[in-house]
C-alpha cells in the first residue's frame, strides 16, 4: 500500500494538470458521475495521508491506491482504468485498481491537515494529545492510526519503532513522556527521509528493520509477528527494543513436587 510520501510524489508528478480543463472522463468506477467532469477545471492537486485529491470548482475526487493501485500520466496500461481524465491536447491521467470517491469541493471542511505528517500544517502537539488520550492502545497500532499520523504505514511503524528502541507491543500510556514525544518527532522525520530516499530510488537499501532478519545493532535474529488490531507484519528486536510495561513472565515455582500420598489399605 503506497504510504504518504509516495502520494506526495504522485502529486508533484501531476502538478502540470493544475489549471487544465478536463475535456473527457471515463472509467469503471461506480461512484463517480463521469458526465459531471468534462468542463471542470482542476483547481488544485492535494494530498492527505494516503489520499490523492483532485479539487475542482464543483466537486473533488479522492483516490486511494489501496494495496495494488497504480497510475499513469500520458500513457495507459493494458487494463480498463478505474478513472481516466483527458485534456484538449491529448494528455491524460489514468488510475487503476484503486478506490475513487466523489466529494464536495471544499476539502478544507473535510480534512484536518494538522494530522498529515507531511503537511505544512502538521501539528505535533495535537498528535501527542491524541496519543495520550488512548493510553491502552498498542504502539504498533498507534503508529498506523491515520487520525494521529496520517500517511504513515507499515514501513514507518517498523522503522520508527526500531529507531526509538520501542517494542511494538508496548502500550502508549506506559511509554515515558520522553518516548511519547520521540515517537511523534520521529514519525514526521521518517516521512521526509522516506520521501528523499524514494526519490533517489534507495528506499529499500535504507531499511534497518522492515523485512530484515538480523538486528543491525545486536546482531541477533529479528522477531517477526502479525501484531495489533491490524495484524500487520512487525519486525523487531527483543534485545534493544524495550517493552513498556515489561511482558509478564510465567510464574515459576521453586518448591519440589509433592509425592503422591499413599492411600491406606481397605
Amino acid at each position: 500500500m503506497p504510504e504518504g510520501p509516495s502520494i506526495v510524489i504522485l502529486r508533484e508528478q501531476a502538478e502540470g494538470f493544475v489549471g487544465r480543463t478536463i475535456t473527457h472522463a471515463s472509467g469503471n468506477s461506480k461512484t463517480v458521475d463521469f458526465d459531471a467532469l468534462p468542463g471542470q477545471k482542476i483547481v488544485a492537486l492535494r494530498s492527505w495521508g494516503k489520499h490523492f485529491l483532485i479539487q475542482m470548482p464543483d466537486l473533488a475526487l479522492r483516490i486511494h491506491l489501496l494495496m495494488f493501485g497504480s497510475y499513469r500520466i500520458n500513457e495507459r496500461k493494458d487494463a480498463e482504468p478505474r478513472l481516466s481524465l483527458g485534456f484538449d491536447d491529448g494528455e491524460e491521467f489514468n488510475f487503476y485498481t484503486c478506490s475513487v470517491k466523489q466529494l464536495p469541493p471544499d476539502l478544507d471542511a473535510q480534512y484536518d491537515w494538522r494530522s498529515d505528517v507531511m503537511s505544512d500544517e502538521w501539528d505535533p502537539k495535537l498528535a501527542l494529545k491524541k496519543l495520550r488520550e488512548q493510553p491502552d492502545m498498542l504502539v504498533c497500532d498507534a503508529a498506523l492510526d491515520q487520525d494521529i499520523f496520517s500517511g504513515a504505514g507499515n514501513i514507518f511503524k517498523n522503522e520508527v519503532l526500531f529507531r526509538i528502541r520501542v517494542h511494538p507491543l508496548s502500550t502508549v500510556g506506559a511509554l515515558p513522556a520522553a518516548k511519547q514525544r520521540e515517537l511523534v518527532k520521529e514519525m514526521q522525520a521518517y516521512a521526509f527521509d522516506f520521501l528523499r530516499w524514494k526519490k533517489a530510488f534507495v528506499l529499500k537499501q535504507q531499511w534497518l528493520a522492515h523485512t530484515k532478519t538480523i538486528c543491525p545493532r545486536c546482531h541477533i535474529p529479528f522477531h517477526k509477528a502479525h501484531l495489533g488490531k491490524t495484524r500487520r507484519r512487525s519486525f523487531f528486536c527483543t534485545s534493544c527494543q524495550k517493552q513498556y510495561p515489561p511482558a509478564l513472565k510465567p510464574a515459576r515455582s521453586d518448591s519440589k513436587p509433592r509425592s503422591p500420598r499413599t492411600q491406606p489399605a481397605s
